[in-house]
């Protein structure tokens, strides 16, 4: 391993949630460049949405999108599912899960109806794990899984740290008019999006573009940001810089009203 060097065994793991829309092209981007993947312990899938319930999250979905866009998002959600189960027999031979993704590469998948449960958390004692990463997982974690890996946790976040954070925050920086996109990996720590920052960059939003392609967009780029922190961190070169509270602006899950807006000022979900 490495270019001739010694190198100290590194082990880390990811939790993420199941979503074949955007979170899918950061594993697949991830997985088709990081040069160590026998680094890498597993992909955790946790239950998409957390604790909501499934007739919940439709409802706040169909708010969001409005019936047009549900109804395309639906017919490729169903596409996907679909695809998934019958990959080998289409002629297309691309991904329509993370799992397919991970099989692809060889990189385990394990499932945890709750990532801060002792047991779950007696198995990653187990791995000896250096570093734990977040993408997109849907539980906020606890003390106890936080300080886990000998290197902490850390996550990623689409937009410029301290600002936007919370929920959807491609949506609101296109909102609020902004010309571009930030993306942040930082630590993770007991308050939302509010551990020290470690990299950043930004991604213009190009004009005309959906709130859909930004996302896809930013999801791929953000597994190169992804593997440049995760070098750094093995490597032992982070600088990391403070994630200002007295800076930050923070933003819930958009409102019928809020899309009504979104789209007054030329804006598209889909």
């Amino acid at each position: 391993m490495g270019n001739g060097t010694q190198v100290t065994r590194f082990r880390f793991l990811f939790i993420t949630q199941e979503d074949p829309f955007y979170v899918r092209l950061f594993f697949e981007e991830f997985l088709a460049r990081y040069p160590r993947r026998d680094e890498i312990a597993g992909v955790v899938v946790a239950p998409t949405m957390g604790k909501k319930s499934l007739a919940r999250l439709i409802r706040q979905m169909y708010d969001f999108y409005g019936p047009r866009d549900f109804f395309v998002m639906g017919v490729r959600y169903v596409f996907y599912k679909v695809a998934a189960k019958f990959r080998r027999l289409l002629p297309l031979k691309r991904f329509y899960s993370i799992e397919q993704v991970c099989a692809h590469y060889g990189v385990p998948v394990l499932t945890a109806p709750n990532v801060n449960q002792e047991e779950f958390l007696h198995r990653l004692r187990a791995m000896n794990l250096d570093l734990i990463v977040s993408v997109a997982a849907p539980q906020v974690f606890k003390p106890a899984l936080i300080d886990l890996p000998r290197l902490g946790c850390i996550n990623i976040h689409n937009s410029p740290l301290p600002k936007y954070r919370g929920m959807l925050p491609n949506f609101w920086q296109m909102y609020h008019g902004e010309k571009t996109v930030g993306t942040t990996i930082h630590r993770i720590n007991a308050s939302l999006d509010d551990g020290k920052i470690i990299v950043q960059s930004e991604t213009p939003i190009a004009p005309g573009e959906s709130l859909d392609s930004l996302i896809q967009r930013t999801k791929r780029g953000g597994a190169h940001l992804m593997q440049q922190a995760i070098e750094s961190l093995r490597a032992g070169t982070a600088v990391e810089v403070e994630n200002s509270r007295e800076q930050a602006t923070y933003f819930t899950f958009p409102t019928r009203a809020d899309v009504r807006e979104f789209r007054r000022r030329g804006y598209r979900l889909v």
